[in-house]
């Protein structure tokens, strides 16, 4: 069995669907990555977050640079759902951008359903061991 390619540069280009997470990481595209993902309508790319605590307005400023793509957001926030501030909330509200928080494979099983159904869909995701 091929071992899975790696996310090198950082980002792969184009909607792909969460195919596995858990143990530290994620697959998706024929690739993995260890570590938390950013999972927009131009492309995948890590994200240098590793809990909740540490989302705030520049966690999210890619999510932010694609408002116009993205009606929806969701924040998987690893085993434990942790609700993000008020005023980060408010922040995507003013950029159109609705939330849900939720498990990261909560999350990813529901990017999967609403990008499969076309619909202008992000994810946020806290990898998981």
């Amino acid at each position: 069995m091929n071992e899975p390619r790696r996310l090198h540069d950082g980002f792969v280009p184009g909607r792909h669907l969460i195919d596995a997470y858990g143990d530290g990481g994620f697959r998706f595209a024929e690739m993995s990555h260890r570590g938390s993902i950013l999972v927009l309508p131009s492309g995948i790319r890590a994200w240098d977050v590793a809990e909740a605590g540490a989302i705030d307005r520049s966690a999210l400023r890619p999510v932010q640079a694609e408002a116009g793509a993205v009606e929806l957001l969701l924040v998987g926030t690893g085993l434990d759902i942790v609700p993000l501030p008020p005023d980060l909330r408010a922040w995507l509200r003013q950029n159109g951008i609705g939330l849900d928080v939720m498990q990261t494979g909560a999350a990813a099983r529901t990017y999967n359903i609403l990008m499969a159904e076309n619909r202008k869909v992000a994810a946020a995701l806290i990898a998981v061991a």
